[in-house]
């Protein structure tokens, strides 16, 4: 479903590369975290793949459609396949939840009547029925969480990419999003990418894991074979941070 093939990207004005021969795949409706330090690549990662950075060589595929190769429309209709869910929730302050869901597919060229009852279709799915008319003022940060969430299916993406999107929760909201994100994975097949600092979400969370170090994958396998025997410094020192908190 992705797939990163050789990806180096080396910012004006740096020496070393942020992202430095980067290749990993990660296969169709399965839950993958990326999880990194803050400087390791993350961040670039995800701009490449969103088509917001031009890479330096390699390419991104997102099922049949390298991503690196597109510009101008035909990148802003790939993108319509990467539905992104962000640390800080980037709500539309003025609209309600049900207005923000619509929103996307507005800019789609979807009829108002068609986008409203996607809205509502999507905002039951993450348990907000009730919240519907509701501006962002007035929900929870877990709640605005799913409004996101539900914005960002709202274009049936092939793929939903979570950008360290529990940073901003406490761990009782932080579980249920999770929970509701599995869930989502189980219900829609849609396949989730979890970019993270926090070791304990990808444990949490993912099937498989891949861990990025100044601009190398130095780790990627199944989850928990990953975690149970780590091979790299900076994973080693994760773990043990993990096992003290």
């Amino acid at each position: 479903m992705i797939v990163f093939d050789s990806v180096t990207k080396t910012y004006r004005g740096m020496t070393a590369p942020a992202l430095d021969h980067v290749s990993f795949h990660v296969k169709p409706g399965s839950i993958c975290g990326v999880v990194g330090l803050s400087g390791a690549g993350k961040s670039t990662l995800i701009r490449c793949m969103t088509g917001l950075e031009r890479v330096d060589s390699g390419s991104i595929r997102i099922g049949s459609i390298d991503i690196t190769a597109l510009s101008g429309a035909e990148l802003r209709k790939a993108q319509r396949n990467l539905g992104v869910v962000f640390q800080h929730f980037n709500l539309l302050q003025q609209r309600t939840a049900l207005q923000n869901v619509m929103f996307p597919l507005l800019v789609a060229g979807v009829g108002k009547a068609e986008a409203a009852r996607r809205a509502r279709e999507l905002l039951h799915l993450v348990g907000l029925t009730d919240k519907l008319n509701s501006y962002p003022s007035k929900l929870s940060g877990g709640q605005q969480q799913r409004v996101g969430i539900a914005r960002a299916l709202a274009t049936n993406p092939k793929v939903l990419l979570c950008d360290e999107f529990t940073s901003a929760l406490d761990p009782i909201n932080t579980k249920s999003i999770l929970e509701l994100v599995k869930r989502l994975n189980s219900e829609l097949g849609v396949t989730v990418l979890i970019v993270t600092h926090q070791l304990s979400i990808a444990q949490q969370a993912c099937d498989s894991l891949i861990v990025i170090d100044e601009g190398h994958i130095v780790e990627d396998g199944p989850a928990q074979a990953v975690l149970k025997s780590p091979r790299s410094r900076i994973l080693r020192a994760m773990v043990t941070t993990l096992a003290w908190s």
